[in-house]
Formats: C-alpha cells, sequence, structure tokens
C-alpha cells in the first residue's frame, strides 16, 4: 500500500460510483445492492436499498438523486419520500441494462451501455445516450466498454473510460447536447481504466488495476497510488476538494457473492489539486 493512504471504511463487497456531494462520500454497493454515504471520517450509513447490479448515480442541478436501474432498464429520481420514481424509459437504448452516469451542469443527463452481457457475455461496441426531459437517444458508438465518465467544469467536454480498449477517450459537446468526433485523450500501455473524475489543473483521476493514477491529456502519468486490491472508480471531495476516495475490491473477473466474505474497502489519500468538472 502506498505511504500516506488510509483506510475509510470496509466491509463492502463491490463498492462503485462514487460522488461527493454536499458534505459526504455517497458509495453504491453493487452486490449488497445498497447505497451508502460516509463522512470524511466517519462511519458508513446506508442511504437506499436498489435492486439493481449494476446501478450508479449523480445529482440533477436542483438537487435530485438520480440513479441508473440496469435491472430495470430505467433512470430513476428519487423523490422527498425517499421512493424512487421512472425518469426515463432506457430499454428503448438496448436490452442490456445501462452502467454509468454524469449531469452536464445545465442538466443535460449522459449514461452509457457496455451492450452485452458481463461477465460472460460476447462483446459487442457500447455506447453513451443523451436524456433530455422524455427524449432518450444515443449519441456516440462504438466504444469498447465505456466506464466512468465526467465532463470539464466548462461544460464542453465529456471525457469517458473506455476499459477494454486501455484509453480514456473525449468528445467536444454541442449546445444540443450532441458529442461530436471521438478522439483519443489518453492511452494506457497496462490496464483499461474504469471510474474517473477531473481536478483542477485539467489531469484525470482513474482507477487502473490495483492503483489510481493521475494522468494529464495525451497519455503522461503524473501520479500513482498504489492499493492492495484492484480499485474500481476514484472521486476527489472533501471539505476542500483535495481527498481523493479510491473504492476497491478483490476481483478475479467473476463478481463476487453475498455469501462470501466482503472484501469491498474505501481508502482515501491528501493531493495537491483540487476537484473540479462533473461529477
Amino acid at each position: 500500500m502506498a505511504r500516506g493512504v488510509r483506510l475509510l471504511a470496509d466491509g463492502l463487497y463491490l463498492g462503485e460510483s462514487p460522488r461527493w456531494h454536499e458534505g459526504r462520500l455517497w458509495v453504491a454497493d453493487w452486490v449488497a445492492e445498497r447505497l451508502f454515504t460516509l463522512e470524511e471520517g466517519g462511519e458508513k450509513q446506508m442511504v437506499a436499498e436498489i435492486a439493481s447490479l449494476p446501478f450508479s448515480i449523480d445529482w440533477l442541478p436542483d438537487g435530485r438523486l438520480l440513479v441508473v436501474n440496469a435491472r430495470h432498464n430505467r433512470l430513476q429520481v428519487r423523490g422527498a419520500d425517499g421512493g424512487f420514481a421512472t425518469l426515463a424509459d432506457l430499454s428503448t437504448l438496448s436490452p442490456h441494462g445501462c452502467n454509468e452516469i454524469v449531469v452536464a451542469p445545465g442538466g443535460d443527463i449522459y449514461i452509457n451501455n457496455v451492450n452485452f452481457d458481463f461477465p460472460g457475455g460476447e462483446f459487442q461496441p457500447g455506447f453513451i445516450a443523451l436524456v433530455q426531459g422524455s427524449t432518450v437517444r444515443r449519441v456516440a458508438e462504438g466504444l469498447a466498454f465505456p466506464n466512468g465518465m465526467a465532463i470539464t467544469p466548462d461544460g464542453r467536454t465529456l471525457i469517458c473510460a473506455e476499459s477494454f480498449s486501455r484509453r480514456l477517450t473525449a468528445f467536444d459537446i454541442a449546445p444540443d447536447g450532441s458529442l461530436g468526433q471521438a478522439r483519443l485523450w489518453a492511452q494506457f500501455e497496462d490496464g483499461g481504466p474504469d471510474g474517473i473524475c477531473l481536478d483542477e489543473e485539467g489531469a484525470v483521476w482513474t482507477s487502473l488495476g490495483p492503483r489510481a493514477v493521475r494522468v494529464e491529456e495525451g497519455g503522461r502519468i503524473l501520479e500513482r497510488i498504489e492499493l492492495d486490491r484492484f480499485c474500481f472508480a476514484t472521486m476527489l471531495g472533501g471539505a476542500d476538494g483535495r481527498t481523493l476516495f479510491m473504492v476497491a475490491a478483490d476481483w478475479t473477473g467473476v463478481v463476487a457473492r453475498r455469501d462470501e466474505p466482503p472484501t469491498g474497502r474505501i481508502y482515501a489519500a491528501r493531493v495537491e489539486a483540487p476537484h473540479a468538472g462533473y461529477p
């Protein structure tokens, strides 16, 4: 384990989709099918049970929580009573459930889909879709396992991790929310990127096997943080935006089961450049 990394929480099965929101870290445990929050140094608290593997979260500009429910192929919104209602039917996009989500500053919602059964299914290219009100449409195609996404602070560029092609891919965002031609943002020699976030200097933090790496556009790796197990996603947060949260678990290529001991952990480390962009 790298120096300066501290264990924030354990007892998870498969943590994903970490988000810093309103002074707390939010983490989806896909296998437990529960959404948790943590104070920067406190115990985890369950917020909701969400019967889906996977599920990912983000917030609308008005503060409402969104959940991508892959099992029901729906985009859901949390109401004041804590219940979830359907905001958009995603089944028209693909029979396979969608995965990651990021909300642009103006409220446009981007979701992606690996577009095949994972693990074990036959690969086919995935896509990114745009949700605007009741309209759902694909806006980028041909992605090799699209994973974590982030939008730059100016709202003009979307960056997507392509795990199977070991790259970060960028798209210009048009005024109508459409995405322009895909371009290479960074290529990795070893390991495919997963969950990502941006910092104030324009670099991306991403999970890359049993480590988190900070990479600049063009692919030069600026920092590495070695962990003792597979890192699934990263998120910058904390009171000053300079705490890097890393969700990790043992990974053998097979999704863990609830009757097995949980190996999921959340680690934290202090970094120099604070969070920027979306999420």
